[in-house]
């Protein structure tokens, strides 16, 4: 069994923790079973869409609602 197969899957939490944008790092991540919120302030509409593309990967079927404010 390799290492990946032990680890836990990614949390959207855990995913903008480890990019490597510092904006993405300072998101608010709400996640419940049905549902995934992002939240806070980003200095671009690319950094948002960033945030919500990194996130995707891990919502695992929940929905998920982009409420990052764009502050220029």
């Amino acid at each position: 069994m390799s290492v990946a197969e032990l680890a836990p899957p990614p949390t959207p939490r855990t995913v903008l923790a480890s990019s490597p944008m510092p904006e993405l790092r300072r998101l608010d991540v709400e996640a419940s079973d049905e549902v995934v919120v992002l939240s806070g302030r980003v200095s671009s509409f690319y950094l948002k869409q960033m945030a919500q593309e990194c996130v995707k990967t891990a919502t695992a079927g929940r929905k998920l609602v982009n409420r990052v404010e764009v502050c220029r």
